[in-house]
């Protein structure tokens, strides 16, 4: 997949993962950038978080990334003319606390990139909201949730064992008006 200025972060999602894939690096989109794809762009990010799920080199990373010409500028890669970057910030892949994260698979013709559930993403936006009252990230959960199957069974326990059971509140009551208006 050729990247110009007008890629969308998606089409920078899918091809970062199919040149980590193809040099056997496994790692999970994560962060805004999945929330931007859950929500069909209703979230901008112009960064893409990928935690690296195995051990790999920097200079693996740096072939692979070269590969579909993006180059290490200290600690991002960067595209000559795509409007997005893209960074490994350090791991464990996790929410708050919660290491136990289900990442999916998605397709897009015969490109794919692991990624954040739905679910998890809406938490992971939702985590943003409860630290720092980030109305921003308040928002994306409610946009994800509304467009997406979400297990708010899961959302509900882990704000719950968070202590964020008032903010849980404004969540269920901006998404069941998100939900009336659609």
């Amino acid at each position: 997949m050729r990247l110009g200025r007008k890629s969308g972060l998606s089409d920078v999602a899918f091809a970062v993962g199919g040149a980590l894939r193809d040099r056997r690096i496994h790692a999970v989109l994560t962060g805004g950038a999945c929330a931007s794809i859950y929500s069909d762009g209703a979230y901008a990010s112009m960064d893409l978080d990928f935690i690296l799920s195995a051990q790999t080199t920097q200079a693996l990373l740096d072939q692979a990334l070269s590969d579909i010409e993006f180059a290490r500028d200290r600690d991002r890669y960067v595209h000559p003319s795509a409007p997005f970057f893209v960074e490994f910030p350090r791991g464990p892949l996790a929410i708050g606390e919660d290491l136990d994260i289900r990442p999916v698979v998605r397709r897009k013709g015969e490109a794919t990139v692991t990624m954040l559930s739905a679910t998890d993403s809406c938490r992971d936006r939702l985590a943003a909201y409860y630290h720092w009252s980030d109305l921003q990230s308040l928002r994306a959960a409610v946009e994800i949730a509304s467009r997406h199957r979400v297990s708010i069974a899961r959302v509900r326990d882990w704000s719950i064992a968070g202590g964020a059971e008032d903010r849980l509140v404004r969540f269920e009551k901006a998404l069941a008006e998100r939900r009336d208006t659609r």
